[in-house]
């Protein structure tokens, strides 16, 4: 069962994000909280597995209780769920630590998706959100020109970028789940990257997706 905290400023919103994760047998609504500072205070009383955090909230704001979670609560996934996509309030997000950003216009089902994925430790980042961090990112990235990319890792580069996880992309491109894991850890590899997010920035950076 995840234990997730909804910290949002606008109660009628808690309410309702609380009606659709509820409804979903391996999630538990375990508070809600009307800014940054009620969110580590709750954080503290009801240890969440996931935070979903609004970023612009009155008096303490979602950069506040990111970084203040991340610091005291490493362990405390930090899913950013808000309706701004901007590239300052992307970099604001990241800079404090978020394990992902997606936004409210998504669809129920992708939100607890996206949920199930960042306590899986894989970040989530929604597909609009990565011209954003293209922009704000000072990560270092190799030129596709310089390698050979197969039809499959252009595939699991776009699957990525669109915020799959293992097991949809697996299902989608008719592997095991155990194959795409090693394809994308070998991808990384051959890419010299960290992680699926500098994957994804590289992705558009080369026009792969």
């Amino acid at each position: 069962m995840i234990k997730v905290l909804i910290a949002d400023d606008i109660g009628i919103l808690r309410q309702g994000l609380e009606a659709v994760l509820s409804a979903d047998s391996g999630i538990e609504v375990v508070g809600q909280a009307a800014n940054g500072k009620e969110a580590l205070e709750m954080c503290i009383k009801r240890s969440p597995d996931v935070v979903l955090m609004d970023m612009r909230m009155p008096e303490y704001d979602g950069e506040y209780g990111t970084r203040q979670i991340k610091t005291h609560f490493p362990h405390i996934k930090v899913l950013v769920l808000t309706t701004f996509d901007d590239s300052e309030t992307v970099q604001k997000a990241v800079a404090c630590g978020a394990d992902g950003y997606i936004l409210k216009e998504m669809e129920n089902e992708k939100i607890i998706n996206a949920i199930k994925t960042v306590h899986s430790g894989i970040n989530v980042f929604g597909a609009g959100v990565f011209s954003a961090i293209k922009q704000t990112m000072p990560v270092p990235q190799p030129s596709a020109a310089g390698f050979e990319l197969s039809e499959r890792d252009r595939e699991l580069m776009t699957l990525i970028c669109d915020g799959c996880d293992n097991k949809e992309i697996a299902s989608r491109l008719f592997l095991a789940e155990g194959t795409v894991r090693n394809n994308i850890s070998r991808l990384l590899e051959k890419l010299g990257l960290k992680d699926r997010t500098q994957l994804a920035v590289f992705a558009v950076k080369n026009n792969i997706v």
